[in-house]
């Protein structure tokens, strides 16, 4: 049981957000996107695309090619539409938009739970029975976002989870299908070395567990999304792929967020 919990953000982050700059919605969300994209998880079956276009050194990416593939995601666009159309912005790849998704940000405020539960009966309802529509329909008058670990944890199929065997592969997918965050120790070739903070299972429900160490992906033959890392730097992880160099503030929202979505869904287990 974990009495104490550890405080999950460690100390702050070594660099400011200005010292690294700042890169393009579409981009962002390549960065996000591609882990499990990659690994045939959603989206479209172009991952070779979707990384190439964003890792180059020289800033000639089709960003067109990006806006096309980003429509593939049935996960994500909709919630990126959602959240665009509840903050009078047009494009549901504005950088905003596409953070608030990923980590979080005072645009979800605008979700109100009549916009967020619309939303959730055009796109889930035909696909579930009653009982389980009746849980999911219970989440935005709860209280949840259109933020991904929302659809992590909330609209993730949860059936079983606290049933013999397949607790742990339930909760191990959960853990690395959200955006997680780990402290950079050191870089051993394309790859990190992190403490990272994983989900666990306390007395039957969720909760963000002890600091572990992990080795992640950070580049592939040299390219990747984080240019230079230092020891100290917070990295945002989704799978085992590092996606950003996290800033205070991101780091904040990103926890912040997904403590608020695990309180909500412990309501349902």
């Amino acid at each position: 049981m974990l009495h104490s919990p550890p405080d999950p953000r460690g100390s702050p982050p070594r660099r400011r957000a200005a010292e690294r700059g700042t890169v393009s919605g579409p981009t962002l969300f390549a960065r996000y996107a591609f882990g499990p994209n990659r690994l045939g998880l959603c989206g479209p079956d172009d991952a070779a695309s979707l990384f190439g276009e964003t890792t180059g050194d020289d800033g000639t990416g089709d960003e067109r090619l990006v806006r096309q593939l980003a429509l593939g995601f049935e996960g994500a666009y909709p919630y990126l539409q959602l959240i665009g159309r509840a903050n009078g912005i047009a494009d549901p790849l504005d950088r905003r938009v596409v953070e608030a998704y990923w980590l979080g940000s005072p645009l979800l405020d605008l979700v109100t739970p009549g916009l967020l539960g619309e939303s959730l009966r055009v796109r889930f309802r035909p696909r579930l029975g009653e009982p389980t529509w009746r849980w999911l329909a219970s989440s935005a008058p709860a209280g949840s976002r259109p933020v991904h670990a929302f659809h992590v944890l909330d609209v993730f199929p949860k059936v079983g989870l606290m049933r013999g065997e397949q607790v742990g592969r339930v909760l191990q997918t959960m853990d690395n299908c959200r955006i997680r965050w780990g402290r950079v120790l050191e870089r051993a070739g394309d790859n990190l070395v992190v403490n990272a903070v994983p989900l666990a299972l306390d007395e039957g429900k969720l909760v963000l567990g002890e600091p572990r160490v992990e080795r992640i992906t950070g580049w592939q033959d040299g390219r990747g999304f984080l240019g230079a890392v230092e020891a100290g730097d917070v990295v945002s992880i989704h799978w085992d792929w590092a996606c950003d160099v996290l800033s205070a503030d991101q780091l904040d929202r990103l926890i912040g967020w997904t403590q608020h979505e695990l309180g909500i869904a412990n309501q349902t287990l």
